[in-house]
């Protein structure tokens, strides 16, 4: 079950024989074992990687519950304590520019709760048995999660202020032809410049970018005027107010997919997860 667990996880036997330490071959020979057991295939395999079939999907769900119920009871005896440690997970992006300046808030007013975070843009983290919580983009609509709408989202081009003056009065059709800051997304549901001149009907011709692989680092970029970038009004309002970014023209994109809240819909919310739960809610 451990085994299914993380290439469940994962979606990845290599990915999982890595976490286990342990080879790809000995997690294939442990999934086949319990797919003899069950009667019943619970991975389609396709390519390097595998997809879940319907059981093998509720399997997962169930199994990652128990392994949650678990890790709250090791942690809860190694603490002495039970139910004040709540585990969130959420992109860096998310960390950065608008978890990190609200928790001060947070503590103030819940000192008793401690909060673990887990920070990856490898959204199959998130599937931790010990993740309570998690905040992620898409449609809100995933296997075995509950989710709550966060925000509606909406795209436009940010620079710094130096970048912003040089161009001043520039015609939306022509932003496609200013250096372009573009983001190597781990997830395809989010969107790229391609998408957002496509969503803005503006032919897009050959583009000058430059790749980043965080998304704090391509801000730190555009603020540093080394080029234009997508800002996701969610993340970048703070920025903009306080002067560090600049829009350049007003053209704006409503998001393909929104921020939810979510966690596991087989697992029944501890008093300080739904309380962390409701303060970020409020907080959006």
């Amino acid at each position: 079950m451990a085994v299914f667990e993380a290439a469940s996880r994962h979606l990845n036997f290599t990915l999982a024989a890595r976490e286990l330490n342990v080879t790809p071959g000995a997690v294939s020979r442990q999934i086949k074992q319990l797919e003899t057991e069950l009667g019943i295939q619970v991975f389609i395999r396709r390519g390097n990687g595998v997809h879940h079939t319907s059981v093998g999907a509720d399997l997962f769900g169930a199994i990652s519950s128990a392994f949650a119920k678990c890790s709250e009871a090791v942690t809860a005896a190694k603490a002495g304590r039970r139910d004040e440690s709540v585990t969130l997970a959420c992109t860096d992006s998310f960390a950065t520019f608008w978890l990190t300046p609200r928790m001060a808030d947070f503590w103030q007013r819940f000192p008793d709760i401690s909060v673990n975070h887990l920070i990856s843009d490898n959204v199959r983290e998130f599937r931790r048995s010990e993740v309570d919580l998690r905040v992620r983009c898409g449609k809100g609509v995933w296997a075995n999660e509950t989710a709550e709408l966060l925000s509606s989202e909406e795209i436009y081009p940010v620079c710094g202020k130096d970048f912003a003056a040089r161009y001043e009065g520039i015609e939306r059709t022509e932003l496609s032809s200013l250096p372009l800051l573009d983001m190597d997304w781990t997830d395809p549901e989010w969107p790229s410049w391609d998408d957002f001149f496509r969503s803005a009907g503006i032919a897009n011709p050959w583009m000058q970018r430059r790749r980043f692989g965080k998304y704090p680092l391509l801000m730190a970029a555009a603020e540093a005027n080394q080029g234009l970038a997508l800002g996701w009004d969610f993340m970048v309002r703070p920025l903009i107010k306080s002067g560090r970014l600049v829009r350049l023209s007003d053209l704006t994109v409503p998001a393909p997919i929104e921020y939810y809240v979510t966690w596991n819909s087989n697992r029944s919310l501890s008093n300080h997860v739904r309380t962390l739960k409701d303060w970020i809610l409020q907080a959006a």
